[in-house]
């Protein structure tokens, strides 16, 4: 319960933190995001539990990566972080998982995430900002990359790049679990 609460308290202080930096009110915000305001009054407060769509629109709106709403303070130059000290930000029904492994620093970070797909299971996207590109490759399994209408079947040992602009979902296939590291490359600079 502890860890909860500190985690709400670290998103607190750095949505209200990377507004204030935009220079945005939470009415706008809020529009921008396609967030009511008064789910950012609860969230700029430590109340509530955000869903991870609402976490991505805010990073995108904010020009910011997911993790950088969930991150404390840098510890050091190397970071080591393990999956199971990460807790999932999507879980699926039958099991699937995503979990915000890091994000690198520097005027264009790169989110890197490790994902589970179950067979059948799918997770609809929401259509980043211009200028994210996505980087999928499938360590085990078989999934199917939907872009904007059209499958892709991506197997163990492929990787699949996609403006992350698009509509995309990522869908389990085959008959075992699908397991990826996905890469999402984040344009320098505030969004607009």
């Amino acid at each position: 319960m502890a860890e909860t609460e500190a985690a709400l308290r670290t998103l607190a202080r750095n949505v209200r933190t990377a507004r204030t930096r935009a220079g945005l009110s939470l009415d706008e915000l809020g529009r921008r995001a396609q967030v009511s305001k008064g789910a950012l009054v609860g969230l700029e407060k430590a109340q509530g539990n955000p869903n991870f769509a609402t976490l991505v629109r805010l990073a995108d709106t904010l020009g910011i990566s997911v993790s950088a709403l969930l991150e404390g303070p840098a510890e050091g130059h190397v970071r080591v972080v393990t999956a199971d000290a990460v807790a999932p930000l999507w879980t699926g029904r039958l099991g699937s998982e995503a979990r915000l492994m890091l994000t690198t620093s520097g005027p264009a970070p790169v989110e890197v995430w490790r994902w589970t797909l179950e067979p059948g299971e799918e997770y609809p996207s929401h259509p980043h900002q211009a200028g994210v590109v996505e980087t999928v490759s499938v360590t085990a399994g078989r999934m199917t990359l939907v872009v904007d209408g059209t499958e892709h079947a991506v197997e163990a040992g492929q990787t699949a790049t996609f403006d992350g602009d698009a509509t995309h979902t990522y869908r389990g296939a085959g008959e075992t679990t699908c397991r990826l590291i996905m890469t999402v490359h984040l344009p320098p600079g505030p969004a607009s």
